[in-house]
């Protein structure tokens, strides 16, 4: 028969098994781990010179593994382009909560636009087609694009609105600012000398230095 004490040391012993929250953690991180892989390989090569065979051995596991997180090829490049989008959308939408003018919280939006755009996922938008989706995927990647030029075009109306912005074609405005903004996506160099948020800075002030009404535009 077991004694008390014996019983209660034996509940105290860690258990070699990993709990539902640890699995999840893992199972997390190893997906993230993927994706990533991926992206950077979409990015570098581009998406129809990739194989998942070789995101599979940058990582030394199976391509099976990689169907068991994220799914086949198609499904992974959706992936990779719905968190970009989803960056931008997350940034657009931490804007407008702020304080400011019209142009003052659409500079701060094109900044983060900029940003994301020189991160991976960020990347992969810009990188990508949508002919390389197959078409259901690629109706979604479109429609989740056609909201963040919605949002900056709104960002546009809100400063002609309350005057700090010079009035002008808003959808030629936003076609211009986010052309510019999704150049860096294939210049720029994560290794080199300047960060991200040094040249998201001055190309920023360089696009919207000519938004503001000139002297005899602002309303008296």
């Amino acid at each position: 028969m077991t004694s008390p004490t014996a019983a209660t040391a034996a509940n105290e012993r860690p258990s070699p098994f990993r709990s539902k929250a640890e699995r999840a953690h893992d199972r997390g991180q190893k997906r993230e781990a993927v994706l990533r892989a991926a992206v950077r390989m979409f990015n570098a090569r581009g998406f129809h010179a990739t194989s998942l065979d070789d995101v599979a051995a940058s990582l030394h596991i199976s391509k099976p593994t990689i169907y068991y997180y994220l799914g086949n090829k198609d499904q992974v490049l959706l992936e990779c382009v719905t968190r970009g989008l989803g960056e931008l959308a997350e940034a657009a939408e931490r804007v407008r909560e702020t304080p400011g003018t019209g142009l003052e919280r659409l500079r701060a939006f094109l900044f983060l636009y900029a940003k994301v755009n020189m991160d991976d996922f960020g990347r992969c938008v810009v990188r990508t087609g949508d002919e390389c989706l197959v078409p259901k995927n690629a109706e979604r990647f479109r429609m989740l694009k056609r909201r963040i030029d919605g949002a900056m075009r709104a960002l546009i109306e809100e400063g002609m609105a309350d005057g700090s912005i010079a009035p002008g074609d808003v959808k030629l405005i936003a076609f211009t600012l986010a052309g510019a903004l999704n150049w860096p996506a294939r210049w720029h160099d994560p290794a080199g000398p300047e960060t991200p948020d040094h040249i998201a800075e001055k190309m920023v002030g360089i696009l919207t230095a000519g938004l503001a009404p000139r002297p005899a535009e602002r309303p008296v």
